[in-house]
């Protein structure tokens, strides 16, 4: 990763005078975020594991009819610990191990709901279109090695997991699914969420392996909020971000794999305009790191084969309903990014802006209904002289 750029807040930091930087912040991140108070053991464990922790406080106004809704959210980005040319089981337990330190880390910070990037488990080695040994990883999201291993964790520190899988789904055919699994704070799994968009743009032909998701805009309700998982992709999608706030989520997690050359101008805008399009707080997660793969591939784009998709950026962050975000984590390092949340937010922004009571929903559905039928045209009106 040498020549990567550590992070924009570190540039910010470097090259704008500080009288401007508080200006120049505002602006790119909304109302300024306290930092969380973070115990001395976490970051001394950080440290030692070579990793990034940073936290965040979204505060909400005193209500006289609500308690204050305080919970903790993480989310967790990580490179690969071994070669992709590694045993494929060493390869996932190494990972294991690196994510248990992780989520140590987050225990000790009181997080009640963490988030693992997209695919944790294994290198995101669908640009490579190799079937094996990739597919065996695939694993069942209810009874699966990486489940199993995360109900523990759950359990021990009272804590929701969300965990991005590649699944085998062997009561349906063996089919494979981009899948998140939500497990609760009692360790019990609490159902799975399929991935609705799936890319076929670059290298990113991930439909050689699995296909559109068949869960819909599922929402889970835990002890700590109603929690949806938007997958990767699908928060290029307005409509995908808004049906998870239809159904009533209140934090929308976005566990992704995406590399600088493709997607980075749009990283830091997107999940932050679905929290304030849709009064929820977001929390995108992004992996990090250059994976490099033992043979070449190409995806018909007319570049080089070459053996790496480009360098995951990380720079995963949160962002509240008011338009607020974190600071975004190391382009180039592990780390876990905590945002202490006050629920009460969501409805306090909704009574503000009414977005959700001025949506349209019934104008859209007649008109999308009408999208959808063959002879369906275009509702343009033509200037006759053109």
């Amino acid at each position: 990763m040498a020549g990567e750029p550590e992070s924009i807040e570190r540039i910010l930091d470097e090259f704008i005078p500080a009288d401007k930087l508080k200006d120049v912040k505002r602006l790119f991140y909304g109302a300024s975020l306290p930092s969380l108070e973070l115990p001395l053991e976490a970051q001394a464990l950080a440290d030692e594991k070579n990793f990034e922790v940073r936290g965040y406080v979204f505060q909400a106004a005193q209500e006289s009819t609500r308690a204050p809704r305080v919970v903790r959210i993480a989310g967790i980005q990580n490179q690969i610990v071994l070669p992709t040319t590694a045993p494929i089981i060493q390869q996932r337990d190494a990972i294991f191990k690196r994510i248990a330190e992780i989520i140590q880390c987050a225990a000790l910070c009181k997080v009640n709901v963490v988030c693992l990037q997209e695919a944790w488990t294994m290198p995101f080695a669908f640009c490579t279109r190799e079937k094996q040994p990739w597919c065996e990883l695939a694993e069942s999201a209810e009874s699966g090695p990486s489940t199993k291993f995360l109900q523990e964790l759950a359990a021990q520190y009272n804590m929701v997991i969300i965990s991005p899988i590649l699944e085998r789904d062997e009561d349906h055919g063996d089919i494979l699914a981009n899948t998140a699994v939500v497990i609760s704070n009692t360790g019990k799994v609490l159902g799975k969420s399929r991935k609705n968009h799936i890319p076929r743009v670059g290298d990113f032909n991930e439909s050689t392996y699995y296909m559109e998701g068949d869960t819909g805009h599922r929402v889970f309700q835990t002890q700590f909020g109603k929690i949806g998982i938007n997958i990767c992709y699908g928060r290029h999608h307005p409509q995908n971000w808004m049906m998870y706030g239809v159904n009533g989520a209140e934090i929308v997690f976005n566990p992704s794999a995406t590399v600088g050359g493709l997607s980075e101008p749009l990283w830091p805008i997107e999940a932050r305009n679905a929290a304030i399009a849709n009064s929820y707080f977001t929390c995108g997660i992004n992996r990090v790191g250059t994976e490099i793969f033992e043979h070449e591939f190409t995806s018909g784009d007319k570049k080089p084969a070459h053996k790496d998709f480009g360098h995951f950026y990380g720079s995963s962050y949160v962002a509240g309903p008011d338009g607020s975000r974190t600071p975004g984590l190391s382009r180039t390092k592990d780390g876990l990014i905590i945002a202490e949340i006050d629920l009460n937010l969501c409805r306090q922004v909704k009574d503000k802006w009414g977005f959700r009571m001025t949506q349209r929903l019934d104008l859209y559905a007649r008109e999308l209904n009408e999208v959808m039928q063959p002879d369906w045209k275009p509702d343009i009106i033509k200037d006759a002289g053109h």
